[in-house]
Formats: structure tokens, C-alpha cells, sequence
């Protein structure tokens, strides 16, 4: 497979990205819409004339973004409640969704949270930032099949070399609890979610591709005492929303799926992580746990 570069690069903005491109007719769905880059990656997609909807934990807040992304881009925005780790909000929220979806931007997201389960005993993190996308994905694939050429978007990090999903003790009951090792294996799991949606609905006109987003200093590190990163080495917002919204939007990837992006280019396998973080490790893009982390997520939903 040819690997695809494109003509964007790190500085580059979301708004830059979608320049040009008309989404009217198309529906979209962004998982935390209301902060960091979902607010961006939301108002890129609704300027170009997208029905965009933010799924958001906190309605009000949502209303908020909704209404500022209205004004700057004319454009409607929906605002419906999504709470991850919470099954049946997922459940209303598929079950409230009528007619096609073109694109599923899976961006919410929770990083290095103390040590906390659900009520199922799963990890907080990998119960969010995998198994409630699962289970939301999962739930539109009638909606996104629809749409004839659907694409999911799923935001991954870099993280991800921090550890491959560990198999035999996924929710840490024997392994010490590392909150960024845990973090780093719901971040592999988006990118092999990527890779076995794209395999096994690739027949329905569905694609998916992942993507480390950058540097951001936003309200997802509020566990970690702010930004790790150096001020100089950040992206703004909408920087960081750009490489979501040319999975979503851009013509390049048409047909393109079960692939991982860094900096609106896609990234390179590497055997050890580099010091600029732009690879991506060869379990994250592995078949065989592609395949075995859907089976197992079907397990633990009851899908």
C-alpha cells in the first residue's frame, strides 16, 4: 500500500483543511464536541455545510459551543447528550438517530485518570475511550451504511507506544495500575479499532482511520497537572483538529481505511518510538489484535 502524504503539515488548521470542500447534505457526528478540539473539529465541519451534531456529556455546555459554532459559520448545529461509560446513554443516543451518518468522529476522551472502574469492573479509561466508541460505532453501522461511503474517524495519541492492549489482564487485577500505561492501551485500542472496522465494513462502503491529534493543551489534561509538552512545541486547537478533519473531509482518503495519521500525513511503522513521536508502533496496526480486540469488545458489551 502506498503511504499517503498530503499537501498539509503540522502547523496546519482545520479550517485550512476543509477550505474549498462542500459537505451540504452530509451528517456528521463529533463525540466530545464541547471542548478542546472537538469545538473545532465541529465548526470546521459545519462550514462547510455539514448537519453537524456534538455529542456531549453536558448538554448545557454543548448548547454553549453550538451556539458560538452557529454564529461563525451559519450553519445548524445539534447538540445531543453521550456519556461513554454509560451503556444505556449510548444506547439512547443510537436509538434516537434516524437516517444515514456520513462521518463518526470518535473524540472524546479521558487521559491518566486516578484508578477508577465501572460498574462492570472495566478501567475507566479503556471503558471510554474504547469500549463506549465501540459500542456507539457499532450501534450506527445500519446509519453509517446508509450514507454509501461513511468514514469514522478515530483519535488515537502517540501515547500508544506506551503500551499494546494487554490481552490477559485488560483492566489491571493483577498488573499495578499505571495511569498512563492504561491510557497508552485505550489509545492502541483506537488504532486497532481502525483497522477492523475498515476490514470488516470496508464491503458497506464504510472506512476508518486514526490519528494522534498533536500537543494540546487542553481540559483533557486535568488529571496530569496541565500540558506536558513545552509551550513552543503545542498546537492550537485548531491545529490539533486539523488531522480529524482531513480523515473526515478529504478527498485523498477516499476509500482509504485501517490507518494512522500524525500531522495530516500518514505516520511511518517504527520499531521503537522516535523522539518526535510521528510513528506509529506495528502492534497498533496488527490484524490479528485488530481482530481479537473486536471479538473481545463484543464480549464484554454483550453486542
Amino acid at each position: 500500500m502506498d503511504r499517503i502524504t498530503t499537501p498539509f503539515d503540522i502547523s496546519s488548521t482545520a479550517a485550512e483543511v476543509v477550505d474549498g470542500i462542500d459537505l451540504n447534505g452530509r451528517r456528521a457526528v463529533v463525540t466530545g464536541g464541547a471542548s478542546g478540539i472537538g469545538v473545532e473539529t465541529a465548526r470546521a465541519l459545519a462550514s462547510t455545510g455539514a448537519e453537524v451534531t456534538i455529542a456531549v456529556r453536558d448538554v448545557k455546555a454543548g448548547e454553549q459551543v453550538a451556539a458560538d459554532i452557529r454564529a461563525t459559520t451559519g450553519h445548524p448545529v445539534d447538540v445531543r447528550r453521550l456519556e461513554l461509560t454509560d451503556l444505556d446513554s449510548v444506547d439512547a443516543f443510537v436509538a434516537g438517530w434516524d437516517g444515514p451518518l456520513d462521518i463518526l468522529v470518535n473524540n472524546a476522551g479521558i487521559m491518566a485518570t486516578p484508578e477508577t472502574y465501572t460498574k462492570q469492573g472495566w478501567e475507566l479509561q479503556f471503558a471510554t475511550n474504547h469500549l463506549g466508541h465501540f459500542r456507539l460505532t457499532v450501534g450506527l453501522h445500519g446509519a453509517l451504511a446508509a450514507a454509501r461511503g461513511a468514514r469514522i474517524v478515530s483519535v488515537s495519541s502517540s501515547a500508544h507506544f506506551r503500551s499494546p492492549v494487554i490481552f490477559d489482564d485488560l483492566f489491571f487485577r493483577f498488573m499495578p495500575y499505571d495511569p498512563w500505561a492504561a491510557y497508552g492501551q485505550s489509545k492502541t485500542a483506537n488504532v486497532l479499532f481502525a483497522v477492523e472496522a475498515t476490514r470488516r465494513w470496508a464491503g458497506d462502503g464504510i472506512t476508518a482511520n486514526a490519528l494522534m491529534p498533536g500537543a494540546i493543551a487542553t481540559n483533557l489534561q486535568r488529571h496530569t497537572g496541565g500540558a506536558q509538552t513545552p509551550p513552543e512545541d503545542r498546537k492550537t486547537p485548531e491545529q490539533g483538529a486539523s488531522t480529524s478533519v482531513l480523515l473526515a473531509t478529504s478527498p485523498l482518503l477516499e476509500g482509504i481505511g485501517g490507518r494512522y495519521f500524525v500531522d495530516n500525513q500518514e505516520a511511518v511503522v517504527v520499531d521503537r518510538p522516535t523522539n518526535d513521536m510521528t510513528g506509529v508502533a506495528p502492534y497498533a496496526l496488527d490484524a490479528a489484535n485488530a481482530e481479537r480486540l473486536w471479538d473481545v469488545s463484543l464480549e464484554l458489551l454483550g453486542v
